[in-house]
């Protein structure tokens, strides 16, 4: 048998031109450097930035010589190939984060997809390099009595970025239209004002000034169930994978149709739905990282080594005794 994937057809727009302008309203391109925010467009001007990367790295230097990408024994990334990618977007995602710093940019990342799909390792090497201060990842539980008593998207506004913040969503608002609907943790008349209210939920984000970007992770049923496998082996994974999971495991067909519904509903131009192919992590995290880069028109505003002078010396201080303190055990000598 084949690979059942999660293909549904989304629905968008067919009323914009490649330009950004908007042939039915009006609306001009933006300058450059800056996103395209017509209301028939979902596509913005990369960075420049991304010009330095067209023609540097193993990527580049493989398509010149017209070879295919190293892969393993099973036709997935390389690791050295994808550890050097990862480093050199990686160095990216700071230049971008210290350019929206300075202008007051806001960000939200929202990722969603199939149960063990790598939506977490994504994140993962998205926040590595970048300052805690101001990147921050809300994942959150079950809610309370007390939100569930609340508008439903209310406990996700409060964690919603200030100028020249970034916040990333490892699931969100978007659980309403899959598992809680899916598991019967709420109403369908529920599941249809959000899928009504969402659109515009959204829109008033996007016109508010914050850039909203949308990652679908799809993988294979085949990929998934080895991925279960797997966390089941390891101690150190096994948390990754809760009774809920094995309990939506058998409901792969439901799943698919909820997703091929919010797709049809909630996949507008102002904040469209970007899929990621995800079968392959190392694939999944490059692309993932590119493609947010690209949507981000941050110019390299890194700001100059600091000089390190020498150490003042201090007056001469009487300290304590050493044994006089606890000390770790040194076990690694």
């Amino acid at each position: 048998m084949g690979k059942a994937r999660d293909n549904g057809k989304a629905k968008g727009s067919e009323k914009h031109r490649d330009d950004g302008s908007d042939p039915e309203h009006g609306s001009a391109p933006a300058g450059p450097g800056w996103p395209r925010f017509g209301r028939f467009s979902d596509r913005y001007y990369p960075s420049c930035q991304l010009d330095d990367l067209q023609g540097a790295g193993a990527a580049a230097e493989a398509a010149a010589r017209g070879e295919p990408l190293p892969t393993n024994g099973n036709g997935k990334l390389a690791r050295r190939f994808y550890e050097e990618e990862l480093a050199r977007l990686q160095v990216e995602l700071v230049k971008m984060q210290y350019w929206i710093r300075s202008v007051g940019f806001r960000l939200i990342v929202v990722f969603e997809g199939r149960d063990a799909a790598g939506k977490g390792g994504t994140i993962k090497r998205i926040t590595e390099p970048l300052n805690p201060r101001g990147c921050n990842v809300v994942a959150l539980g079950t809610p309370s009595d007390r939100e569930k008593s609340q508008w439903y998207f209310q406990r996700y506004v409060e964690h919603f970025p200030a100028a020249g913040e970034i916040v990333i969503f490892d699931r969100s608002w978007y659980n309403r239209a899959g598992v809680e609907r899916v598991m019967g943790f709420c109403s369908p008349q529920e599941v249809d004002q959000f899928l009504h209210s969402c659109p515009d939920f959204e829109r008033m984000l996007v016109d508010s000034g914050i850039l909203l970007l949308k990652y679908w992770f799809s993988v294979s049923d085949e990929e998934q169930e080895a991925r279960f496998r797997s966390r089941l082996e390891d101690p150190a994974r096994r948390w990754k994978l809760s009774a809920m999971d094995l309990e939506a495991r058998n409901h792969w067909v439901e799943f698919s149709e909820a997703k091929d519904e919010m797709f049809a509903h909630t996949n507008i131009p102002e904040a469209p739905w970007f899929t990621v192919e995800a079968d392959d992590k190392r694939r999944a995290r490059l692309n993932t990282i590119r493609h947010l880069l690209g949507k981000v028109p941050y110019e390299d505003v890194t700001p100059p080594a600091i000089d390190l002078p020498p150490r003042r010396k201090g007056k001469p201080v009487l300290r304590p005794p050493r044994n006089e303190q606890f000390h770790v055990p040194n076990v690694y000598p």
